[in-house]
């Protein structure tokens, strides 16, 4: 799927970064809710392209890198979802003085278990479907075409060993001793029940992070900004118009 840009370019730039199998639709409602008063923009991350070796982290952090040169964005707020978030710390922590603010929810980085990417090793619908739900505490978010696009990423081998690669990655790389380098303002928001990042991710995030500020959402898996989209863009908002 091509890159999603919201609005103008005298506006300030909110990147919005998906996890590992998300997808730009993750975005539709924060995008829409944004689109009056920021350029968005929604790049689409090049997780399931190629096998990216040892450096797989570094290779996306570069692709974004190249994507805010080639945009000529100035300053962006990071906005981050699991790997996402995971993203926007490692980008923040090697070019600090382009970055303005960050958003995590649900962001990797720390901690996260084997849920997010293994599962996809099996090609069988109705397990892909329930393991797809378990990331999710709110169900009635999770679409047909959801689970479709995940299962039609799972008949691509290639696909398949792209992903597990940068999950595993993800899992070994963990910032915790780099935290307290980021000065920038940073909002957390999490949901209570995720499972893939759990809620003890987000208060050790709280306290390694100087100068961040936490949002807990109840009855809310690993995707708050799909699971309770108005609640999560009212503190976005509160957040970047501070």
């Amino acid at each position: 799927m091509a890159q999603t840009i919201v609005s103008s370019k005298d506006k300030p730039a909110v990147i919005l970064l998906h996890g590992l199998l998300g997808s730009l639709s993750n975005w539709l409602h924060v995008e829409q809710h944004l689109a009056d008063c920021y350029t968005v923009y929604i790049p689409s991350l090049p997780v399931k392209d190629k096998l990216m070796g040892n450096n797989a982290l570094d290779s996306l952090s570069d692709f974004l890198d190249n994507y805010i040169k080639a945009n000529q964005i100035v300053k962006p707020i990071l906005v981050g979802n699991s790997l996402g978030g995971h993203l926007a710390l490692l980008y923040t922590l090697q070019y600090p003085d382009k970055v303005k603010k960050l958003v995590l929810t649900g962001s990797s980085g720390l901690y996260e278990s084997s849920l997010g990417a293994t599962f996809i090793k099996v090609r069988d619908y109705d397990y892909l479907k329930r393991k797809v739900e378990e990331v999710f505490e709110n169900k009635e978010v999770v679409s047909k075409e959801l689970i479709d696009e995940v299962y039609h990423t799972t008949r691509n081998p290639l696909k398949v060993l792209a992903i597990i690669n940068l999950a595993r990655a993800a899992r070994k790389q963990n910032l915790k001793n780099s935290l307290s380098k980021i000065k920038h303002p940073v909002l957390l928001i999490w949901g209570k029940q995720d499972n893939v990042t759990p809620i003890n991710v987000a208060y050790e995030f709280q306290t390694s992070i100087p100068h961040s500020d936490l949002r807990v959402i109840d009855n809310c898996g690993h995707v708050p900004m799909m699971e309770h989209p108005e609640l999560f863009n009212r503190y976005l908002t509160e957040f970047l118009s501070a």
